[in-house]
């Protein structure tokens, strides 16, 4: 067994034993394969690791895949979770023909450094100690998220999706009745207002399926991409929330404003929902 117990570099902390990187405290989702490559960089910081010795690392003789394939795959993602960049590269060096070389400082943290040995007096008094109070005095990482899983919050928001996806084709579908409730509703802007739910339908429509297939494959820069949307999606998502008063004539104002509440909430609750997806299960 490896006598380093993790290996630290700026913000980040590599975990040997739990098979986890961590930026600030904060578990980053990063496959088996990947960690094994930035472990095999971080045990010789400043040397060229050669492509055959990560080979022969993370795939036996024995074992029949693309390499390069594989490798190339997994580097691609290490760098997405550390921000890295082939080309400016800030921690991992592309040495052409050869192999890759870990160009920060690291600090390797051995296992005796973190198991210190507990007096016999602190041992007799945490024994004397009821377990609810050792539970109680326990770091917490508290996160304010609810306690659902990530399977739940995968499911809650994949439907929250499925919801939009059936507003646009019903809108373009019927395009003549939207219409007329945008004049109705809007009347001198209900022109104005036509095209921008028209617009909105087609936009919303790629965004909406691109999210579900995201979500149902388990993308792992999910978060990071949804955050890029959220500033557009957050708009469409406030558009589409005033949809219930093209309404009003049928449902009734009282109704109208009702669903027009519920649909203002749901841009919140997608955020929410992408956090659980992203924490640490």
């Amino acid at each position: 067994m490896s006598s380093v117990l993790k290996y630290k570099f700026d913000d980040f902390e590599a975990d040997i034993r739990a098979a986890e990187l961590r930026r600030n405290g904060a578990r980053l989702k990063l496959q088996l394969q990947p960690f094994q490559v930035l472990v095999a960089l971080l045990e010789r910081p400043k040397d060229v690791v050669a492509r055959e010795e990560l080979r022969q690392r993370l795939w036996p003789e024995d074992t029949f895949v693309d390499f390069d394939h594989g490798l190339n795959t997994a580097m691609v993602k290490l760098r997405d979770v550390l921000g890295d960049s082939a080309s400016k590269p800030k921690y991992i060096e592309t040495i052409a023909k050869r192999g890759y070389r870990f160009l920060g400082e690291v600090q390797a943290v051995p296992v005796q450094a973190v198991a210190p040995e507990v007096p016999a007096a602190v041992q007799e008094s945490q024994a004397s100690t009821p377990a609810e109070t050792q539970a109680d005095a326990a770091p917490q990482t508290e996160t304010g998220l609810p306690r659902a899983s990530r399977g739940t919050a995968r499911l809650l928001f994949v439907l929250s999706q499925i919801m939009y996806l059936i507003f646009y084709p019903a809108a373009l579908s019927r395009w003549e009745k939207l219409f007329q409730a945008a004049e109705t509703a809007w009347r001198g802007a209900g022109t104005i207002a036509f095209v921008v739910y028209m617009v909105s339908a087609l936009v919303g429509l790629a965004v909406r399926l691109y999210l579900i297939s995201a979500t149902a494959m388990d993308y792992h820069l999910l978060g990071k991409k949804y955050r890029v949307l959220l500033p557009g999606l957050f708009l469409q998502d406030m558009i589409w929330a005033l949809a219930p008063f093209l309404l009003a004539d049928r449902i009734g104002l009282g109704f109208a404003l009702g669903a027009t509440a519920a649909l203002i909430y749901m841009p919140f609750a997608q955020r929410i929902l992408i956090k659980m997806i992203d924490r640490r299960v």
